[in-house]
């Protein structure tokens, strides 16, 4: 099992540093990686939470985390792929796997707020398909020498791509969302990255991805990625959670919860702490490192 935790950049932390020292000290306690979230604009939920607080920029933050870390792999849970650009994003994405020496991992999702959509003017029912396609295009972007599109959403030829990632083909992609077109779409890819499931919750919707996997002659034993993420201050039992708790759950609690995952055929645990107080979140970290992490291995 590996394990990662998400940087608090969507918490409203005033000063971006703090962000990045929480990813440093990931590195440091042994995590395996590090992840940001993504939003455009505090709409929604989002809104709803943070009023006019900071929800700092996903690629701007990693960037600064690959600055000041060697090991860590460098996450995105998830990039709202209808929300860019597939061209500008792939040059983003090769030159943060080239400066952090390939620790990139590609999260991507398709989105659940219509409003922001509505926003950036994206049409909402159509987010699947330009999803699909955006993926596309950046493979090719990312492979091609001389890349070339013609699809419904993306068309382009005669042109140079630059740079390509360091991992070749190109950055794992793991995909986010837990509906069947979702899970259909994450056995296309490295990978499937869900937020919030239980372990038996995976396991009835996995046969979804194997079915995908096998139709294109591959399975889960070839590397495969099965990502579980949760609110570490919300596991296991969040009805009775005592305000602000650094983590919640004993130690063989948890340790009883990753086993659960294992069996259902988990790779990586990565934890976030949207629900605790942000100045507690060093401390929730050294707690789970020690007492969890070390025993979990």
């Amino acid at each position: 099992m590996r394990f990662g935790f998400t940087l608090p950049n969507n918490l409203g932390i005033e000063d971006p540093h703090q962000v990045i020292e929480v990813a440093v000290q990931c590195e440091r306690l042994g995590f395996d990686s590090v992840w940001v979230a993504h939003h455009v604009f505090n709409i929604g939920y989002v809104r709803e939470r943070l009023g006019d607080r900071p929800y700092d920029d996903a690629l701007t933050i990693l960037t600064w985390a690959a600055s000041r870390t060697e090991r860590v792999e460098l996450g995105t849970s998830v990039l709202v792929l209808p929300y860019l650009h597939p061209a500008t994003l792939a040059k983003q994405l090769a030159t943060l796997d080239r400066l952090s020496g390939g620790r990139l991992v590609v999260g991507v999702g398709v989105g659940s707020l219509p409003e922001e959509n509505a926003a950036l003017g994206v049409t909402y029912d159509r987010r699947g398909p330009l999803t699909d396609e955006f993926l596309a295009v950046m493979v090719e972007l990312w492979t091609a020498a001389d890349p070339q599109f013609d699809g419904e959403f993306y068309r382009f030829s005669g042109l140079k791509a630059s740079p390509r990632p360091v991992q070749r083909p190109h950055p794992p992609v793991v995909v986010g969302g837990n509906r069947p077109p979702a899970l259909r779409r994450a056995g296309r890819w490295q990978g499937w990255h869900p937020m919030l499931l239980p372990p038996d919750s995976m396991a009835s919707r996995l046969p979804t991805i194997d079915a995908e996997l096998a139709a294109q002659g591959r399975d889960r034993s070839d590397g495969y990625r099965v990502h579980a993420c949760l609110d570490l201050a919300l596991w296991p039992e969040p009805r009775d959670r005592p305000p602000r708790a650094p983590m919640h759950g004993t130690a063989d609690q948890l340790l009883t919860m990753i086993d659960r995952y294992r069996a259902v055929g988990v790779t990586d645990l990565v934890l976030s702490g949207m629900a605790s107080d942000p100045a507690a979140i060093p401390d929730m970290l050294e707690r789970f490192a020690v007492e969890v992490m070390a025993k979990a291995r």
